[in-house]
C-alpha cells in the first residue's frame, strides 16, 4: 500500500500548498475533508495527519471541527495555525482572541530543542497570519517556541507525537519551512519517503489497465501539457486502444492547429484525429458574455463532438482528459469542506450530467509541476513538456465579452506579437505564463493625425510554480514598450495596450 499523509482541510487556500510541500519531501499526500471520521481515517491508513489553517476562529460556535477520536488513534499530528488552535481547544486547552494579531514576518525563539526543528539554529524567520492565540495548553503539552507577540508559537506533546505551530511552514515566506515539514515526516512520523514520478507512472499504468480492461478510450487532446501527458500515459498503458482526438474549436492561438498536428505525428507519434468544429463552437458561444456560461457551453460542446466519435472507436467506453488537482480545487469544494469555489473549469464544472462516457482522469491528483515531471518520465519532448499553460476554453476566456470571428482575430494577432517578443526575452524561464486579453472597452486614440476609437488589449505575465498562487512578472519597460508599439502598429483595431500588475490571490491568472 502506498505510504501517504492526509491533510485535513479547514478552508485554507494554503491546504493545497501544504500538500505540495509534503510531496516535495518525497511523501505522497492527499487533502481530505475536515470532518472525516476516525474510522474513515483508519481506512486510509495514513502515516501522519496535518491539520491545515483556515479563515474561521475556533472561538466561534459554527467553526469547522474535527472528530476528537482522531487524536486517540496514535497517529502523529501536526496542526498549522487554525489546526494548532483547534487541537488545543479539543484536547482541553484554551484559545482566546489576542490583543494584537500577528500578520506577516516574525521570528520565533526556541524554548528547548526538539526533532521538529532539527538542524535549525535558535531563532527562525517565519510567516504568521492569526488573530487567535493558545493561552492555556492541554494536558501533556509543553510550549516549544515563542514570538514577541505570541507566548505559544509552537506546542507539543512528545509522548503522543502531537505538535502545533502557529506559523505557516508551507509558504515561501518561512524560508526553512520545508525543513520543519521534513523533520515532522521523517524524524517524528517515521515516513520512509520514496514517492517519485517514476513510481507514480508505474502505479498509473497498472491502474489504467485494471480500470479499462479491454475497452476503448477516447482521449481529449487539447495540445496543452496536461492532455498531452494523458495521451502519452494512455499510449504507454493500452497502446492503440486509445485514440486521441484534437478538436479545432476555433478558440486556439495563431498557428496552433498546425503545431499540434506536427508535434503528435512527428515529434511524439500518437493515433490522432483532427476534427474541425470551429463553426459549432462559435455558434454555441454567440452572444454569450458571462464567464461561467462560456465554460459550461464549451464543456458541453466538447462532449457533443466526442460523442460523435464513438462509432469510429467501436463505442468507446471511456473519455480521458487532463484534469489536474488545481482544476478540481477551483471548480468546486470536492471534499465537502468550507473551501470556496473559485471558478468552473470546462472539464470539471462544465461537463453535462448525461456524459455518455465514464471519465478517466489519471492526472486528477497531480499539480502542474508534477505533470511536467511525469511528461519527462514518459519521454515527451522538452518543448511540449515545458510549454506554458493554455486554458481548455482557449481564447474564449481571454475575450471579455462576446466571442466572434472579429474579436478572435484581433486577440489572436495581438497574442502572437506578445509571444514572439517574449520568445526572445532572456529571462523567459522565470515566467510561468504570458498572454494577451481583449477587453470589452474601446478608447480614443490618435493615429496618423486622425481620431480612432478602437480596442484595448491587456498583457498578462506571471511567475508561479503550480498555478495555485502567482505574482505578476516585472517585465522590463523597454520590452513592454516594444510589445505595445508592435501590437498597436500591426494589429488592426487596437489603439491601446495596458499591463496587468495584479497577483493571485486576490486575482486569478486568467481574467475569466
Amino acid at each position: 500500500m502506498r505510504e501517504q499523509v492526509a491533510v485535513l482541510d479547514f478552508g485554507s487556500q494554503y491546504a493545497r500548498l501544504i500538500a505540495r510541500r509534503i510531496r516535495e519531501c518525497g511523501v505522497y499526500c492527499e487533502i481530505v475533508r475536515h470532518d472525516i471520521s476516525a474510522g474513515e481515517v483508519a481506512a486510509m491508513n495514513p502515516a501522519a495527519l496535518v491539520l491545515s489553517g483556515g479563515p474561521a476562529s475556533v472561538t466561534n460556535v459554527d467553526s469547522p471541527g474535527i472528530d476528537p477520536a482522531i487524536f486517540d488513534m496514535g497517529l502523529p499530528v501536526l496542526g498549522i495555525c487554525y489546526g494548532m488552535q483547534l487541537m488545543a481547544k479539543i484536547l482541553g486547552g484554551k484559545v482566546e482572541r489576542g490583543t494584537d494579531g500577528e500578520y506577516g514576518p516574525a521570528k520565533i525563539a526556541f524554548i528547548e530543542p526538539v526533532p521538529l526543528f532539527h538542524g535549525i539554529d535558535a531563532g527562525m524567520d517565519v510567516w504568521m497570519s492569526h488573530g487567535d492565540q493558545v493561552t492555556a495548553l492541554p494536558e501533556g503539552f509543553v510550549p516549544l517556541a515563542t514570538t514577541r507577540s505570541c507566548g505559544t508559537a509552537v506546542m507539543g506533546d512528545k509522548h503522543r507525537c502531537l505538535y502545533g505551530v502557529q506559523f505557516h511552514p508551507e509558504v515561501v515566506h518561512t524560508p526553512r519551512g520545508n525543513e520543519v515539514l521534513s523533520n515532522f515526516l521523517y524524524r517524528l512520523a517515521g515516513c520512509r519517503g520514496g514517492w517519485t514520478m517514476g513510481r507514480f507512472l508505474e502505479e498509473s499504468v497498472i491502474n489504467i489497465r485494471e480500470t479499462v480492461g479491454d475497452s476503448n478510450i477516447v482521449c481529449a487532446l487539447s495540445g496543452g501539457v496536461d492532455s498531452a501527458v494523458v495521451a502519452a500515459l494512455l499510449n504507454r498503458a493500452v497502446g492503440d486502444r486509445c485514440r486521441s482526438f484534437f478538436i479545432d474549436n476555433g478558440l486556439l492561438r495563431k498557428g496552433e492547429v498546425e503545431d499540434i498536428r506536427i508535434m503528435f505525428t512527428r515529434d511524439y507519434p500518437l493515433v490522432m484525429t483532427v476534427i474541425d468544429a470551429r463553426d459549432e463552437f462559435l455558434a454555441a458561444l454567440k452572444g454569450v458574455t458571462e464567464p461561467e456560461a462560456k465554460r459550461k457551453i464549451i464543456g458541453e460542446t466538447f462532449i457533443s463532438v466526442f460523442k460523435r466519435q464513438k462509432a469510429a472507436m467501436g463505442d468507446a467506453r471511456f473519455l480521458a482528459q487532463g484534469t489536474l488537482y488545481p482544476d478540481v480545487i477551483e471548480s468546486r469544494s470536492p471534499l465537502g469542506g468550507p473551501s470556496a469555489v473559485i471558478k468552473s473549469h470546462h472539464n470539471v464544472g462544465g461537463l453535462p450530467e448525461d456524459l455518455g462516457f465514464e471519465l478517466l482522469e489519471p492526472l486528477r491528483e497531480l499539480f502542474k509541476d508534477e505533470v511536467r515531471r511525469l511528461g519527462t518520465e514518459l519521454g515527451l519532448p522538452d518543448r511540449l513538456v515545458h510549454r506554458q499553460p493554455f486554458p481548455g476554453p482557449g481564447l474564449a476566456v481571454r475575450i471579455i465579452g462576446d466571442v466572434t470571428e472579429e474579436t478572435l482575430k484581433v486577440l489572436r494577432e495581438a497574442d502572437a506579437v506578445f509571444r514572439n517578443e517574449m520568445s526572445r526575452y532572456e529571462r523567459l524561464n522565470e515566467v510561468w505564463q504570458y498572454f494577451a486579453v481583449l477587453l470589452p472597452v474601446k478608447s480614443v486614440g490618435v493615429m496618423g493625425d486622425e481620431r480612432t476609437y478602437d480596442n484595448v488589449v491587456a498583457l498578462r505575465a506571471v511567475s508561479s510554480t503550480d498555478g495555485m498562487t502567482a505574482d505578476w512578472s516585472r517585465l522590463p519597460a523597454d520590452l513592454l514598450a516594444r510589445i505595445s508599439s508592435r501590437i498597436i502598429n500591426e494589429v488592426t483595431g487596437v489603439n491601446r495596450v495596458v499591463y496587468d500588475v495584479s497577483s493571485k490571490p486576490p486575482s486569478t491568472i486568467e481574467w475569466e
